[in-house]
């Protein structure tokens, strides 16, 4: 049994893990739909992903929230060019997310910032309670799709999510090189180790497309990502190319503006997988 302690004269029982998790999941109760976007490795674009499928579901005319639990390199602010700050509900006392777009809104570390350049040096513990208060204070409301961007790895925040949100798909980002490929080797045993559900891979940096012809130019090789997908009897959901069109959004905080449509597999797989399970 908990053990009681006194605070301010009163006798409180602290929280066991499984009365955590049951007011985590209450709070998400109203969210159909979530998607845990991983990698095992930096750079590789993951972000970009999150953002870019948010703006595509969203724009099909789904309520779609971000929660960014990168809390040592935030970056979903700034593809969104959201400087708004997170505030608290005068009744009930939650946070209320960031509104980016008519059906599109944000939690992140950043939101809370004054100085967006200020660095986070928290250890594990205090990561993890940030993390569950953005779980279980935030008032997400009735969301179709909730996206959660993480850093890279298999750290706290990845099992903290986990242990959360159990139900959550994942998606895990690479890029063609062998160095990435390495990592998401490791992030598919993490997640299987934790029975985590894993959606398919995304590969980013794909290739380029020749201005002047349209052919495909595989900067980093073709067909590793399909192998390491078929190796691990998973889909390859999608391949995005090097566009300078999106470089160029992405340094203006116009990422949701981007026209492209390679991760429309991704939203129609997720939105297959969310039916069989119905």
């Amino acid at each position: 049994m908990a053990s009681c302690s006194e605070q301010q004269g009163q006798t409180t029982i602290p929280m066991t893990a499984a009365m955590q998790r049951k007011v985590m999941s209450e709070n998400l109760k109203d969210v159909r739909h979530k998607l845990f976007v991983m990698s095992g490795k930096g750079g590789v674009g993951k972000s970009s992903v999150t953002v870019n499928l948010a703006a595509t579901l969203a724009a099909q005319g789904f309520n779609v929230g971000i929660l960014d639990v990168d809390l040592h390199g935030p970056s979903v602010p700034h593809l969104l060019g959201s400087h708004g700050f997170v505030r608290v509900d005068n009744e009930d006392g939650k946070l209320v997310p960031v509104s980016c777009g008519e059906r599109l809104s944000l939690i992140s570390i950043e939101s809370f910032l004054e100085d967006k350049d200020a660095a986070i040096i928290w250890r594990g513990p205090k990561k993890v309670g940030a993390i569950q208060q953005f779980v279980a204070g935030v008032k997400w409301g009735a969301l179709d799709y909730l996206l959660i961007d993480s850093p890279p790895g298999t750290g706290d925040e990845h099992m903290t999510i986990l242990d959360a949100i159990p139900d959550a798909k994942c998606v895990v980002v690479t890029t063609p090189q062998e160095i990435s490929l390495a990592d998401v080797r490791k992030a598919l045993d993490f997640l299987k180790v934790v029975k985590a559900d894993v959606l398919g891979l995304v590969e980013n940096m794909s290739y380029v497309s020749c201005p002047d012809c349209g052919r495909k130019i595989y900067l980093f090789g073709e067909g590793k990502s399909e192998e390491a997908a078929r190796r691990h009897s998973l889909p390859l959901l999608a391949q995005m190319p090097i566009d300078p069109a999106l470089a160029a959004l992405t340094d203006d905080g116009r990422i949701e503006d981007f026209s492209g449509s390679w991760l429309d597999p991704v939203a129609d797989a997720l939105e297959k997988a969310e039916k069989r399970a119905d």
